[in-house]
């Protein structure tokens, strides 16, 4: 029976040194695509396997790591999950995901769970946790966290300007002459629900018009609280031409009240959300709606992990939010 291929037989194979191969096997190289692809299709050809766990244990790492979304089911996760599968292509890493249901102490308690299966470090997506106490866990294992502001030398977050965002679609909306603007807000305890609704406030007062408590109505992020809102507005006879939902799960449930009333989008009433989650362009109408990149946001907090894990400093630079015009929104 032929010898096992070893990590020397894969550098002789890619024309590389041993250490570029372990290095590269590891995630710790700076090399070029082309010499990464030659050492990957050198291995191939040799059939060497790396044992991980012997490389773990030597390293003292696991090369795990974890990943706290808030709700699994949602495509909003999905999209990022995929940014950050792609960022842990060839790395050698692999990930745990565990959900932490939009609840501080659960997210506290998947946490520990996931530093007592000794990941090497963990991106927290979004949440309720306190920033002291993701500056607590990130004494333990590095913490890349979204959805706010941290930057030490084992914690980095980064946020969007979501109150930017909403101005951006308000204005979008008042550009086409619409004045009675209705929104559907997000949940009452979230960040970035009450950072929209300050976005939505602020466009409307920029334009010297006074925000109608009554066409605020509150929702909480999933379609039925925007088909609810809806129905609401509509039962409650309030006069509007447009509709802010303030994510595009909200604007789905909206979409479909407004079709079960024989309402037509754009003709009757011009809808906006915020997201631009995939299946967004191809609703019916496709909904115009503020384009979060949760893909890059994945694949960045991926490599800024990577690289705290690493000792190495770390900083995020995010695509900017942007509106995208789509059938959804005419003027009026």
């Amino acid at each position: 029976m032929a010898s096992p291929s070893t990590l020397l037989d894969v550098a002789r194979e890619a024309g590389v040194s041993p250490s570029t191969v372990s290095r590269i096997l590891n995630g710790t190289a700076k090399v070029s695509d082309e010499k990464r692809q030659a050492v990957m299709a050198a291995i191939a050809r040799t059939g060497f396997a790396p044992n991980q766990m012997a490389q773990g244990l030597k390293k003292g790492r696991s090369h795990t790591i974890g990943i706290v979304v808030q709700d699994i089911s949602s495509p909003f996760f999905d999209e990022t999950l995929r940014g950050v599968d792609d960022g842990l292509k060839d790395t050698g890493y692999a990930s745990v995901i565990v959900s932490g249901h939009w609840d501080a102490q659960e997210e506290a308690a998947r946490i520990r769970l996931l530093l007592a299966r000794k990941v090497d470090g963990i991106i927290l997506l979004s949440g309720r946790m306190a920033d002291e106490a993701v500056l607590q866990f990130a004494r333990q294992r590095p913490i890349v966290s979204t959805g706010r502001a941290l930057k030490t030398g084992h914690a980095l977050g980064f946020k969007l300007d979501n109150e930017y965002g909403a101005w951006l679609a308000m204005r979008h909306l008042l550009e086409l002459g619409h004045r009675r603007i209705a929104f559907v807000c997000g949940p009452e305890d979230n960040v970035d629900a009450a950072e929209r609704l300050q976005g939505y406030r602020r466009a409307l007062e920029e334009a010297g018009i006074k925000a109608d408590p009554r066409l605020i109505v509150q929702g909480n992020f999933h379609e039925n609280s925007g088909l609810l809102a809806a129905s609401h507005l509509l039962d409650s006879q309030q006069q509007f031409t447009a509709v802010f939902a303030a994510n595009d799960l909200s604007a789905y449930g909206v979409r479909l009240c407004l079709y079960r009333k024989g309402i037509r989008v754009p003709d009757d009433v011009s809808l906006v959300g915020f997201d631009d989650l995939p299946g967004s362009a191809y609703t019916t109408p496709p909904l115009t709606t503020i384009r979060q990149p949760l893909y890059d946001m994945g694949r960045i907090a991926t490599h800024s992990l990577l690289r705290l894990i690493n000792g190495e400093p770390a900083q995020a630079a995010i695509p900017p939010l942007e509106l995208v015009v789509r059938e959804t929104t005419r003027r009026r």
